[in-house]
């Protein structure tokens, strides 16, 4: 299994991305811009959602509300995150993936994943019954649980470079 994932992340760095990643002047400096904009505006957005979910505001704004407005504002910072992320990585995927950090945040990331899911796919179908009311337990579980898990990406994200 680790052959396979260091000759993905050797074919990665010896792309043509890679390459432009390293060679391009100024690119990667923006790339890396452009990805902490995204950070910011996936993680704030969202953030705020969740602490709507553990109650901050409820009286102002519903539920349903609040994700119509924040969750397309946090997928668009996804897309950012995304989209600067891989040539990021690109540039030294294989330094990257050394780092003592890496495995916490791709870690992080995939409970991040799977909490998303298995909020919007078990009680937030069931949003219409506590809309405007104090969200169940198994809502702001989700939300302790990304507040930490965002927090915890970024903190491995910005390790990356010093471990």
């Amino acid at each position: 299994m680790y052959d396979l994932l260091n000759s993905i992340l050797v074919l990665l760095q010896d792309s043509a991305l890679g390459e432009a990643a390293r060679s391009t002047p100024y690119l990667y400096p923006v790339l890396e811009s452009l990805h902490i904009l995204g950070i910011v505006v996936l993680v704030g957005p969202a953030f705020a959602f969740d602490l709507r979910l553990l109650g901050i505001g409820r009286r102002l704004i519903s539920v349903t509300k609040a994700a119509r407005y924040l969750l397309p504002i946090a997928h668009i910072g996804l897309t950012i995150v995304i989209l600067t992320g891989i040539p990021l990585l690109s540039a030294q995927a294989t330094i990257i993936a050394g780092s003592g950090a890496a495995p916490w945040k791709l870690g992080l990331l995939i409970l991040a994943a799977i909490n998303i899911a298995v909020f919007h796919n078990g009680v937030y179908r069931r949003v219409d019954a506590w809309n405007d009311a104090a969200a169940p337990s198994a809502a702001c579980v989700a939300a302790a649980v990304s507040l930490i898990v965002w927090t915890g990406v970024i903190f491995a994200g910005r390790l990356l470079a010093y471990t």
